[in-house]
């Protein structure tokens, strides 16, 4: 594409897609007429302007399921995509069709900065990047012979669960581009302030060449979780009251949700689900006026579903035939944080996902950025801080509480055991088929943490008989590793100490017992990672890949982690396991002690 022709900012992004309908995303530099073209099935849309920034949202439908076919993206009749002289393959929609092994990836936390030696030493291998150029076919693998690592069929879906973008750890290039318009020695500093330094960041994420490429040839699906707003979001009231004091808070959250309705939450739904969404009827509504700019509407629609998170969505739900139902969870803006009836979920959004937890399908899904089950010794650290919080060992214990749990970052579902409780007994009515048939498993995909791991749960009292394998498969960072001291601070902390610790201090505050028990099957690994998906039948895969430099740290060949599989019936095999890269960082004469207690929990 050249220079003249360079009228995208981003994209395309390939967003929602089914049987026979498709979703593309652009931001353009000035207005215009986006047309997709797949093989002569094509649909155009006008732009609409956001904060002086132009957008479009294509949806083709009447497509053939099953197939797979090249697109082009115009802009006022001039191709702008793909790019002249790629070294990438064609841009493609590959369309669903029922009765086809579903595969899909997932993963969480990832930074934007360079992909040479300088940013791999500070940030490690992009494993998006790296998977990017596997599945173009740019690099050999790290293993040539595995078929898992092949690039000859892209998966039907990316689910990103969280800090797609960060807002508040900046890198150097966010901070010159803020440093540009404004005083960084001033109020929020080096963090975001407005919908422009979102736009920016986005940008940033976005625009390198394979992952571009990736996003817009494999369907994607996004939820946010902290760091695209502010680190521990949500955490308490106390939390919340603190921000809202400070002078730029407001600007941060308005510009944060509106920013990520564009960017992210648009994309998520099917068309149907868009015509009823009330930003885009408005969208609609205006469509071909280039002067109208929807900045004032959608702060005004973040300003009121920060303050009144009932009144909007961001959760939504996929269903893929039989196979899968895949409900994805926003674990953030919708918290109900009054000290006396903490909810990580309010009434409405809890009453939504127990509607979600169903049966008849091969598969349940359940996307939560946060992981439900934690290492069981930090769960009952944060159960323990948050009934220490509510004032179990009075005022004094409880400001200890709120301070721990803000500098220890304990504000997952186990800080927040009423929805933990409701959310496991509900998975286990699931599991046991008294929600229609019972699924092969009920499967929780989560990120946030930084390291990745696979748990597998059944009843605490061995009483009611489980027909599906309850799991949590966790897969962070994809990029943005923690330090090698910190790795193996988080081992000691949350698997070593914190499980003694944890028990006796839940129990000290009458927390109750969890329902389910769960023990580790593989990990806990600390690499960035991006994890794929596959199921046919009660069967169900799952591997981790990373990128690993051999010669050329632009070009890091995709090396495997680790990988779990359940069989034909739904059950673990006897599997040889993979080279675990757990150890990275940690020296060796504590990791084996380490490792040894994280299998005892």
């Amino acid at each position: 594409m050249s220079a003249e022709n360079d009228r995208l900012v981003l994209g395309p992004l390939l967003r929602y897609v089914d049987d026979t309908s498709a979703s593309v995303w652009v931001e353009t530099r000035e207005p215009g007429l986006v047309t997709v073209d797949r093989g002569g099935d094509s649909a155009s849309a006008r732009t609409f302007v956001v904060h002086g920034h132009h957008y479009a949202l294509v949806e083709l439908d009447g497509l053939e399921p099953g197939s797979t076919q090249s697109y082009t993206v115009a802009v006022d009749g001039e191709q702008v995509w793909p790019e002249l002289d790629s070294p990438f393959p064609a841009s493609v929609i590959a369309t669903l069709e029922d009765g086809r092994p579903l595969s899909m990836a997932f993963g969480s936390c990832r930074t934007s900065v360079s992909h040479d030696a300088a940013g791999n030493g500070t940030h490690g291998v992009d494993a998006l990047r790296a998977w990017a150029l596997r599945s173009a076919d740019l690099v050999p693998a790290a293993d040539e012979d595995d078929p898992d690592l092949s690039p000859e069929r892209l998966p039907d879906l990316v689910l990103f669960l969280g800090d797609q973008v960060y807002a508040d750890e900046t890198t150097d290039e966010m901070r010159a581009f803020i440093e540009s318009r404004r005083d960084i020695e001033a109020p929020p500093w080096t963090e975001l302030q407005d919908y422009e330094e979102y736009a920016h960041l986005y940008a940033l994420a976005w625009s390198d060449p394979a992952n571009r490429w990736l996003l817009s040839t494999v369907p994607s699906a996004m939820i946010f979780d902290d760091h695209d707003i502010r680190d521990d979001w949500n955490t308490s009231q106390e939390w919340r009251r603190e921000m809202e004091s400070t002078s730029w808070w407001h600007g941060r959250i308005v510009a944060g949700l509106g920013s990520y309705w564009v960017y992210q939450h648009l994309g998520n739904m099917s068309p149907a689900e868009r015509r009823q969404d009330e930003l885009y009827a408005q969208v609609l509504a205006h469509a071909g006026d280039d002067g109208y700019d929807f900045g004032p509407i959608i702060d005004a629609f973040a300003e009121r579903v920060d303050e009144e998170p009932q009144t909007y969505r961001w959760s939504y739900t996929r269903e893929f035939d039989t196979q899968v139902r895949l409900v994805v969870v926003d674990s953030r803006a919708a918290r109900q944080l009054d000290p006396d009836d903490r909810a990580l979920l309010d009434a409405d959004e809890a009453a939504w996902l127990d509607e979600q937890l169903r049966g008849d399908v091969d598969h349940l899904l359940i996307g939560t950025s946060l992981p439900f089950l934690l290492a069981r010794g930090l769960h009952h650290l944060e159960a323990f801080s948050e009934a220490l919080a509510g004032g179990a060992w009075g005022d004094r214990g409880g400001r200890l509480g709120e301070k721990l749990r803000q500098v220890v970052d304990l504000e997952h579902w186990g800080a927040f055991q009423n929805s933990f409780q409701a959310v496991a007994h509900q998975a286990m009515e699931v599991a046991a088929g008294e929600r229609g048939r019972a699924p092969s498993t009920v499967t929780f995909l989560s990120g946030d943490v930084h390291h990745s791991y696979v748990s597998e749960a059944e009843p605490a009292d061995g009483g009611r008989p489980m027909r599906s394998t309850i799991l949590q498969a966790v897969c962070s960072p994809i990029r943005n590793p923690l330090s090698r001291n910190m790795r193996f601070a988080t081992a000691v902390l949350s698997y070593g100490v914190a499980g003694p610790i944890g028990r006796l201090a839940s129990k000290s505050t009458h927390v109750a017992d969890a329902p389910l028990t769960w023990r580790y099957a593989e990990g806990p690994w600390f690499d960035n990672n991006l994890a794929c998906l596959t199921v046919t039948g009660p069967s169900l895969k799952m591997w981790w890949v990373t990128g690993e430099v051999i010669d050329d740290h632009e070009r890091p060949r995709l090396a495997k982690v680790a990988s779990y599989e359940l069989d034909e019936h739904g059950r673990p095999p006897a599997h040889e396991k993979v080279r675990q890269r757990f150890g990275r960082g940690i020296k060796r004469r504590y990791r084996d002690k380490v490792v040894d207690r994280v299998r005892q929990r």
